[in-house]
């Protein structure tokens, strides 16, 4: 079975790379279609091999049809005397993303019926689309907002909505088993870092980990636009859909938050206790949320018609870190550090759920004489034991063929990995065998 921590993983300068990679796509106008999507998936591609799909214009997908391909390559609005006061160039937060075409000139009262502020972040830039309604829009500050002045202001948008294709990737590692673990983010988000930047960064990390592993189960990766994304794949593999045994969805994982874990639709699938174990034997503190049918593409992953086992796992959760979907949602928001923090907490899951297997004792008549076997000598090394005697016992008394190593974690109140490392030695001992 996989051991991902056998290496002593250098989660430091795995952090230094995933901000490295935030860093190069940061500067991308992206959107639910365009070039934007696709030249992020180019930057994703030169770390792990990307299968591209291309999706046409028009395509129904169960209620949904996807949209029209969406390109922009200027934005602003000028005053009377030409200077450019709100600049897509210095921002590509400050145009409503999807905007459709615009070139005329009106007076500040219609600019600000277009105009999109945070009266409560006077300072920030904040983040709005406009997806399947056609107008047009600009963002900008507060503070620029109320210091308009009266004027006739020019505004252009040079952008187009027309007949295209929607773009995704797609990552699989084949494992022992055709039965899969998923793990998809949205490509979808402009200049945004935590929410969108760090869970693709940190799905590609995975990706790039796990390649050459010994894997039990099959890894899929989506790197998919925010909700029609995650209709198009569901549409397109409902029958592969049925492979998923356990998915998480990657977001927000790159700020100082705590961990949060969303559930799945199932409640009590395996990823979610999973997840919930691990959490619970490595932070001090995190927040658990049950299933709602709002979010991310859990939401679609988990909608009734499929109801797979996909939670989502982040630090702040959706929608509660002020920054969220404003330009404070920037490179100084996001650290190394927690990133190096995320991915060791998403390593460990896969850890659980690779190893996680049910034993049969044999010998199950009393416990059996753990000092001729040398395990008591090696449960008084505990400088170099990754186990313990009552992780032992508890193995032996619960390997019975009904509970999983996961379920002998769980009662025994025992991290996973005690529990895992005293299994093995208790098969290398010959008292053990796989179920």
């Amino acid at each position: 079975m996989i051991d991902l921590f056998a290496n002593k993983l250098e989660f430091t300068r795995l952090g230094r790379q995933m901000h490295e990679q935030i860093t190069e796509l940061y500067p991308i106008c992206r959107s639910i279609t365009g070039n934007g999507v696709r030249q992020t998936l180019d930057i994703i591609g030169k770390v792990i091999p990307l299968t591209h799909h291309e999706i046409p214009t028009g395509t129904r997908v169960f209620d949904w049809t996807v949209p029209k391909e969406w390109s922009i390559t200027d934005a602003w609005v000028e005053n009377s005397c030409g200077e450019r006061i709100i600049d897509f160039r210095n921002s590509n937060l400050h145009v409503l993303n999807y905007s459709a075409p615009v070139d005329k000139t009106v007076g500040l009262a219609e600019l600000k019926e277009h105009l999109h502020s945070l009266p409560a972040h006077p300072d920030w830039i904040p983040y709005r689309t406009s997806y399947y309604k056609e107008t047009w829009g600009f963002c900008l500050s507060h503070n620029q907002l109320e210091a308009l002045p009266e004027d006739d202001y020019r505004v252009v948008i040079n952008s187009s909505l027309s007949d295209g294709f929607l773009s995704y990737g797609e990552h699989l590692i084949p494992g022992e088993s055709d039965e899969e673990i998923l793990f998809s983010c949205h490509i979808c988000h402009p200049s945004l870092c935590n929410d969108n930047l760090s869970g693709i960064a940190l799905t590609t990390q995975i990706a790039r980990l796990l390649k050459g592993q010994k894997l039990r189960y099959s890894y899929r990766f989506l790197f998919i636009p925010g909700t029609i994304g995650s209709i198009t794949w569901l549409a397109r593999n409902e029958a592969q859909a049925q492979r998923i045994k356990h998915g998480l969805v990657v977001v927000c994982v790159g700020d100082k938050g705590p961990f949060t874990y969303k559930k799945s639709r199932q409640d009590d699938a395996v990823i979610d206790r999973a997840v919930q174990h691990v959490l619970r034997h490595e932070r001090d503190n995190f927040e658990l949320i049950e299933f709602y049918p709002y979010g991310y593409d859990e939401r679609q992953y988990c909608s009734p018609g499929f109801n797979l086992p996909v939670g989502s796992l982040s630090r702040s959760s959706h929608g509660c870190y002020p920054e969220y979907h404003t330009s404070a949602d920037n490179l100084e928001l996001v650290e190394p550090r927690y990133l190096a923090e995320s991915l060791e907490i998403y390593l460990q899951v896969i850890d659980l759920l690779e190893n996680d297997a049910v034993y049969i004792n044999q010998n199950p008549m009393c416990e059996p004489q753990l000092g001729k076997r040398g395990l008591y000598r090696s449960v008084g090394a505990t400088a170099h034991q990754a186990f313990d005697e009552m992780s032992l016992l508890w193995v032996l008394n619960l390997t019975d063929g009904e509970h999983t190593l996961l379920d002998i974690a769980e009662r025994s109140g025992t991290p996973f990995k005690k529990i895992k490392a005293a299994a093995n030695a208790l098969v290398e001992a010959e008292l053990l065998k796989h179920g």
